[in-house]
C-alpha cells in the first residue's frame, strides 16, 4: 500500500475528517485478550476504585491506536505513519451500562516537513477532556 494523499495537495492547517470511537467494557475485554493485558483496572470495577480510579479505564495504548486511526484512515495507508507519540493526561472512564465511553478524535496537518512527510497534531477527548497530550504524528504522503 501506498499513501493516497499527495504532498503537493496538502497544506498546514489541514484538517482531518473527524471521528468517533466507542469503547464498552466487552471492547475493553476484547482488547486485553489481543494483547494480553488483563490488568484488574480494565475489567474490575471494585479493584480500580480501590486503587484511586473512578471507574474501569481503558487501556492507554488502546486510546493510543483509536487516535491515530484518524491518520491511517485519512492517508490510507498504516505503513505510511513514521512516528507517533502521546502523552497521556487523563484515563478514559469506561462505565458498565448500555453506552460506554466515547473518545473523539480530530486532527490537523501542523508542518510540512523534510522527504514529503506532514506532521499531524491529533486531538483525542472524552467526556469532554482530552485524554491525550502532545499526540504527534509524522506521516510519509505520496
Amino acid at each position: 500500500m501506498t499513501a493516497k494523499i499527495s504532498y503537493a495537495d496538502v497544506e498546514v492547517g489541514t484538517e482531518l475528517p473527524a471521528q468517533t470511537f466507542p469503547v464498552t467494557r466487552a471492547t475493553l475485554v476484547q482488547y486485553a485478550g489481543a494483547s494480553g493485558d488483563f490488568n484488574p483496572i480494565h475489567w474490575n470495577e471494585r479493584f480500580a476504585k480501590e486503587v484511586g480510579l473512578p471507574d474501569v479505564i481503558a487501556h492507554g495504548m488502546f486510546t493510543m491506536a483509536q487516535a491515530v486511526r484518524v491518520v491511517t484512515d485519512w492517508v490510507g495507508d498504516p505503513g505510511a505513519v513514521v512516528e507517533y507519540g502521546v502523552r497521556f493526561t487523563r484515563p478514559v472512564v469506561v462505565p458498565d451500562d448500555d453506552k460506554g465511553a466515547v473518545i473523539e478524535v480530530s486532527g490537523k496537518v501542523a508542518a510540512k516537513l523534510d522527504d514529503n512527510t506532514v506532521r499531524v497534531d491529533l486531538t483525542a477527548t472524552s467526556a469532554g477532556q482530552k485524554v491525550l497530550g502532545a499526540s504527534r504524528a509524522v506521516v510519509r504522503l505520496a
